[in-house]
C-alpha cells in the first residue's frame, strides 16, 4: 500500500492533472490527495474507487496487486468533446497508444491550436483526418501517418461530415515512435556492386 502514493502521482501527472483538476474531478479535497500522494495518508477503498474511475485505470493498478496471467486489456472508452478514447495500454508508463473515434458534429470544425510536451504519432484507420501543424494544413487518409513533436502547435480532426478513427502513439517525456533500419555503409554498397 506504500506505493499506492507514486502510483497516484505518476498517473495524474501522465494524464496532466494537477492536484487541483484531480481533487474537483472527484470530489476528494486537495489535502487528502496532497498527504495520499506523499504517503501520509492511507488509502481507502473509499479513496480509491473515485480516483480509479477519473484517472481510467483498474483499481489493481493503483495498488500494484499482482498481473492475473491474462494479457487481454479490458479498458473502457472514454468520451469527451466528441472523441472517444480507447486506452490500448494500461502501465503507467511513458509511451502511450490510444483509438481515436473523432465524431465531426460535436467537434469544433474550426482548428484551436494548442502544444504540451512530448511526441505523438498518428495513423489513420478510416476515413480522413485533418492534421494542421504549426503553418502546415494537412488532410490524412487511411493508411497515413504523421510523427510529430507536440511542443509545436497542433490540432486534430474531422476533414469532412464522416466519423474519422486513428491510432495514437503519445510519448509524454518526448519519445519518439520510430522504426529502427540498419545503415548501409558505403563499403557494403561497393562490395555488392563488385
Amino acid at each position: 500500500m506504500a506505493a499506492v502514493g507514486p502510483r497516484l502521482k505518476g498517473l495524474r501527472t501522465q494524464r496532466g492533472l494537477s492536484l487541483t483538476a484531480l481533487a474537483h474531478a472527484t470530489g476528494i479535497s486537495l489535502s487528502t490527495l496532497s498527504r495520499l500522494e506523499s504517503g501520509q495518508r492511507r488509502p481507502t477503498l473509499e479513496l480509491l474507487l473515485p480516483l480509479a474511475r477519473e484517472l481510467r485505470v483498474d483499481i489493481g493498478e493503483l495498488i500494484g496487486a499482482p498481473q492475473t496471467g491474462d494479457p487481454r486489456l479490458h479498458l473502457q472508452p472514454v468520451t469527451r468533446h466528441g472523441m472517444t478514447m480507447l486506452p490500448l495500454t494500461r502501465r503507467a508508463g511513458s509511451l502511450q497508444a490510444y483509438k481515436l473515434i473523432i465524431s465531426p458534429r460535436t467537434r469544433s470544425p474550426e482548428p484551436e491550436q494548442s502544444s504540451h510536451e512530448g511526441y505523438e504519432w498518428l495513423y489513420v484507420l478510416d476515413g480522413r483526418l485533418r492534421l494542421v501543424l504549426g503553418d502546415n494544413d494537412l488532410v490524412m487518409g487511411p493508411g497515413e501517418a504523421a510523427e510529430f513533436d507536440t511542443r509545436i502547435p497542433h490540432w486534430f480532426g474531422n476533414a469532412d461530415d464522416d466519423p474519422v478513427e486513428i491510432l495514437s502513439l503519445l510519448g509524454h517525456q518526448g519519445e519518439r515512435a520510430h522504426l529502427r533500419a540498419r545503415t548501409v555503409r558505403k563499403k557494403d554498397t561497393e562490395t555488392d556492386s563488385e
